[in-house]
């Protein structure tokens, strides 16, 4: 029996079981692939305080040593339901059953993809959703990115600085995130946009070929020769197997304020898996601290 049960390995999971572990609770945390969720694929945080400039993996292994040190359990297994009987939850893996008292949904989010015929065939075969694990497979060669945002143009530069050329195709006319990463881009030379496309078809039997971009603006399609292609558009919370316990909005996310509380007692919710509108690694840590304070004073009616 465990006092605090914490779904997800990311900066708000981790946070969540450092403030729980602080408070003298006995805690365990449930990642399904790695520490650090969405950070630990950032090339370079540069936003974090204290941290002039740290790899995102690098910042996420800082915090993991230090909740080791503090006695936390981690196991790497996939969640598959999460039920209540009386003051006890119960959270079922693809391993294991393990009870808690409470548990902290930190669940982020993940890669959205392209939708598109072929994609998932060709995942690891000319499609990638990670440039930092995959990026350097293609060191001097030419490559593809999909993407607009912050994520997309960090990734941009970070193939720009060992490729040939990064060829970055985005949906609008405008990129969606910090002007600093954005001035950076367009004064790399060896990056080439192209505006206002949307990727169509993927050509290619056992390896990516070719990308059919279509023109948003006048519907013409052409043709882009690649053997690898970067997708960066954006992330998706994946809740569905919490909706018996949670209310979900519109998008999937869990409904909860900066309280961090659901529908359910002593279930709480941290991180970019919620309805936030700020989705940052400074967010999801402070969701970490409130989650489990919040945990810990309702573990506290328990005992009393």
């Amino acid at each position: 029996m465990y006092d605090i049960i914490v779904i997800g390995g990311g900066m708000a999971g981790m946070t969540a079981s450092l403030y729980a572990l602080r408070n003298d609770k006995k805690v365990l945390i449930i990642e399904r692939e790695s520490v650090g969720g969405q950070i630990s694929q950032s090339p370079k945080v540069e936003n974090y305080p204290t941290k002039k400039t740290v790899r995102g993996a690098e910042l996420a292994d800082e915090v993991f040593e230090q909740i080791t040190d503090l006695g936390v359990d981690f196991e790497l297994e996939d969640v598959l339901s999460v039920e209540k009987e009386g003051n006890e939850f119960i959270v079922t893996t693809n391993y294991n059953t393990y009870k808690s008292k409470a548990v902290i949904l930190a669940t982020g989010v993940k890669h959205r993809t392209l939708g598109i015929a072929k994609e998932e065939k060709l995942i690891g075969k000319g499609v990638y959703y990670c440039a930092i694990c995959d990026g350097p497979f293609f060191a001097g060669q030419e490559v593809t990115l999909i993407g607009d945002a912050n994520s997309a143009m960090q990734y941009a530069l970070m193939l720009a600085g060992y490729c040939k050329q990064v060829n970055m195709f985005t949906l609008f006319d405008k990129f969606f995130g910090e002007k600093a990463l954005e001035e950076a881009i367009k004064k790399t030379p060896n990056i080439k946009i192209t505006q206002n496309v949307k990727a169509v078809d993927l050509i290619g039997e056992d390896s990516l070929e070719a990308i059919v971009f279509e023109n948003t603006t006048d519907g013409s399609r052409f043709e882009h020769k690649t053997n690898a292609v970067f997708v960066a558009i954006g992330q998706i919370p994946d809740n569905k197997k919490y909706e018996n316990l949670v209310e979900l909005d519109d998008f999937g996310y869990i409904v909860a304020n900066e309280n961090c509380i659901t529908r359910t007692p002593g279930l709480f919710v941290a991180g970019d898996c919620r309805t936030k509108e700020v989705r940052q690694v400074a967010t999801a840590v402070a969701d970490g601290a409130i989650s489990a304070t919040k945990a810990c004073k309702y573990l506290s009616t328990l005992e009393g």
